[in-house]
C-alpha cells in the first residue's frame, strides 16, 4: 500500500513543520502566544490524526507490524 506510506511522511512533515512554526514564534516572542499555543494544538491534532491512521490501517489490513528478524 503504497498510498498509506505516502500519507504517513506527509502527516510526519506535516507535524516536523508545525513544530518549527512554533519553535519560530517561541524564539521571537513577540507576544505571539497565540500563534505559539495555536502550532502547538495543531501539531498534538496532527500526531492524534497520525495514531489512528496507522491504528485503522493495521485494523483493515493495509500495513503489517513486523518485529527484528532473526
Amino acid at each position: 500500500m503504497e498510498w498509506i506510506r505516502l500519507a504517513v511522511i506527509v502527516v510526519l512533515v506535516a507535524i516536523v513543520v508545525s513544530l518549527g512554526v512554533a519553535l519560530y514564534h517561541l524564539a521571537t516572542d513577540r507576544g505571539d502566544s497565540k500563534k505559539l499555543v495555536n502550532s502547538l494544538t495543531v501539531r498534538v491534532v496532527l500526531s492524534v490524526m497520525l495514531f489512528l491512521l496507522l491504528m485503522l490501517a493495521w485494523r483493515f489490513g493495509l500495513i503489517r507490524p513486523h518485529g527484528l528478524q532473526p
